[in-house]
């Protein structure tokens, strides 16, 4: 692959301003040009690095696309492939910002900082039941999917005194869980966790995992945390389980729709903390896809294989 101009898709905007990426990849020693480009500026182009697919990608003819997302549901791989298209993702980068995200959401219903924000919106000067608020040391958090964001969520959550399981394909251990089940065993494993925090990434098999079945076999106190793909949970399945009292409520940063359509019930549960798909958003977010965008540079110009590709 030839590899002279590196486009800056301006879709990265929604995320953080391109120009950050684009000043961040620029290299005075190297003949790589890096502007930001719209669909009609694509021409030119050998890479892009984006948030989302564009049919322009194809029609440029385009030899590598990067996503800044680790979830790479959006592209249509099989196309990509037939097309001799590398696709790479941002992989391994979000372990620090979703695990503290999971973690704030967390403490914010047990220590029930949700309830007091809501409190103060009303000026009103209110607590909650005495025994409402609790502490995470002791409490059983399972992880449902253990790369990148799911142990970044376990370790995090061992830090604080949790007792921490997990779910992944292999069952093979890993470090900061007491004990891991394979798929097979998703119900026995969520059974007595408090938290149940979906990590996984959107395949056939994980599309509609949790539903009315993992909700029954989930404890009443039971919260759901979702940092994964909306649609890895059944929407409707879920607002019904929050309505009936059979889970205690959810955070939620992903949805089957997003933005959440105005009126999706699930604004209205108390005990339901909605974020707009911002687990993974920090400061220095645009660093660490410039250091992953670099380092695969380096490897087209040396003739080596993309690290991070999916096809």
């Amino acid at each position: 692959m030839q590899l002279q101009r590196l486009g800056v898709h301006e879709s990265v905007g929604a995320v953080f301003p391109p120009e950050r990426l684009r000043d961040a990849l620029a290299d005075e020693e190297s003949d790589l040009a890096v502007p930001v480009v719209g669909d009609d500026e694509l021409a030119d182009c050998d890479a892009v690095v984006t948030f989302e697919y564009a049919e322009e990608f194809l029609d440029a003819e385009i030899g590598w696309i990067h996503s800044i997302q680790a979830g790479y549901d959006r592209f249509p791989l099989d196309r990509l492939e037939a097309e001799g298209v590398a696709l790479t993702n941002s992989t391994g980068i979000h372990d620090a910002s979703v695990g503290e995200f999971a973690v704030g959401l967390m403490l914010s219903f047990a220590r029930r900082i949700h309830t007091y924000v809501r409190s103060q919106q009303a000026r009103e000067w209110t607590h909650p039941e005495w025994d409402e608020p609790f502490t995470l040391d002791g409490e059983e958090l399972c992880v449902v999917g253990l790369g990148t964001l799911g142990r970044g969520i376990a370790e995090r959550a061992d830090a604080l005194g949790m007792e921490v399981v997990g779910v992944r394909r292999s069952g093979e251990p890993t470090p900061h869980t007491e004990e891991v089940y394979t798929p097979d065993r998703l119900h026995e494993a969520i059974a007595d966790a408090r938290f149940v925090a979906l990590a996984v990434p959107l395949t056939d098999e994980t599309e509609g995992l949790v539903g009315a079945p993992e909700f029954d076999a989930m404890a009443e106190e039971a919260y759901l945390l979702n940092v994964a793909r909306g649609s890895v949970v059944v929407e409707d399945e879920l607002v019904a389980a929050l309505r009936e009292g059979a889970i205690a409520g959810a955070g939620l940063d992903v949805f089957e729709e997003e933005p959440l359509p105005e009126d999706s019930p699930l604004w209205d549960f108390e005990e339901v903390v909605v974020t707009p798909h911002r687990a993974a958003a920090e400061r220095d977010y645009y660093r660490h896809i410039a250091d992953l965008v670099r380092r695969n540079v380096e490897r087209v110009q040396k003739g080596e294989e993309l690290t991070n590709r999916v096809v």
